[in-house]
């Protein structure tokens, strides 16, 4: 099957969204908006001008989506660089395992017939020659005291 030219307007591409200063900006503008609304009331010039309330979004805090606090982010490091210490340490000892259980090979020269007859064992038994040979020669350093 042949592959066809794939363009770049073959890709579906989602549209990107607002960003928080974006709907920051015209909720001030809607906020601008209402006080002039109010503002067209007339006032009788006897009465004296009321200070108006702070407004809601004077008193909240700016929020910060990136940046954290510095205590935050000294906590946040400070646990990231224990996370690593623990992944190093369990690594290390994964490797010391490895090298104590590390496989430790032995050449020896058998003669024909006795490869023959561990071959057939191993057939017969269903087992590999390297698991016979090491049963036989653990089993000889036991009745050896070894």
């Amino acid at each position: 099957m042949a592959k066809g030219q794939t363009t770049v307007s073959d890709i579906a591409v989602a549209p990107r969204r607002s960003r928080p200063a974006d709907q920051a900006a015209t909720q001030e503008g809607s906020a601008t908006k209402a006080p002039e609304v109010q503002k067209e009331k007339p006032l009788a010039e006897h009465q004296p001008k009321r200070p108006e309330p702070p407004s809601a979004e004077a008193e909240k805090p700016v929020s910060r989506l990136i940046a954290p606090t510095d205590e935050a982010r000294r906590e946040r490091a400070v646990t990231k660089a224990l996370q690593r210490e623990d992944s190093r340490v369990r690594l290390r000892d994964l490797k010391r395992a490895r090298d104590r259980e590390s496989k430790h090979y032995v050449n020896c020269p058998l003669d024909y017939d006795t490869k023959m007859r561990l071959q057939k064992a191993a057939l017969d038994n269903d087992v590999k020659m390297t698991v016979i040979m090491k049963a036989s020669i653990d089993q000889f350093l036991k009745d050896n005291g070894y």
